[in-house]
């Protein structure tokens, strides 16, 4: 039978796990950082094709990610032409956007209050123009989860084809990111689980 000390701790790292997990479900702070950006694709006015100068958020808070989210306003001529890119301050980096040049090809301007989201329904080679709402990015954002918010995050665009331009017009960053408390709570579970599986490895002779 389980003696009375590993009751102790198996409620109790169930109680303190539990509100762990309860706390962010209803509470997660989101944080948003970013806004407008003026920035050409590409920057050098004697072309129309190639790389932007990198659109650079510098976050000055330490958050723990648990999730997030990428809103853009671009106004370029042809968006199929673009590649769009997120990278974190760590260097982690994922593709938010591409297309097959002969299965996805579209013709139309604009992402118009675009949101990349890993829990949207549509994908975003299936979106349809003006692609405003969220959509699925073509890699997952949730490889920045666990991340620090801290330091620089750069958008890079890459204007692939010629004939077109645009503008980067604005870039934010929605990051959601768990109270301390829950943190808190999650480790005191940790703690109790531990020490209730220590408890369960002495017998008494």
């Amino acid at each position: 039978m389980m003696g009375a000390r590993n009751i102790f701790y198996c409620v109790s790292a169930f109680i303190f796990t539990a509100a762990g997990w309860v706390c962010p479900v209803y509470g997660v702070p989101v944080y948003i950082y970013g806004g407008p950006f003026d920035l050409r694709i590409p920057e050098n006015p004697d072309e129309n094709y190639g790389w932007m100068a990198d659109a650079v958020i510098d976050i000055p808070d330490h958050y723990s990610i648990c999730d997030l989210d990428v809103k853009v306003n671009i106004t370029h001529s042809s968006v199929f032409d673009l590649r769009l890119f997120l990278e974190s301050p760590s260097g982690t980096s994922v593709c938010l956007n591409t297309y097959d040049d002969v299965d996805d090809f579209f013709e139309g301007a604009n992402y118009t209050q675009t949101i990349f989201d890993d829990e949207a329904l549509v994908p975003i080679e299936q979106g349809e123009l003006l692609f405003t709402g969220r959509y699925r990015p073509r890699e997952s954002l949730n490889i920045f989860d666990g991340e620090d918010t801290f330091g620089q995050w750069r958008l890079l665009i890459y204007d692939q084809f010629p004939y077109n331009t645009g503008t980067l017009d604005s870039f934010e960053l929605v990051v959601s990111a768990p109270e301390p408390a829950a943190i808190f709570l999650l480790g005191f579970g940790s703690v109790f689980m531990l020490l209730r599986n220590s408890n369960r490895g002495f017998k008494r002779h």
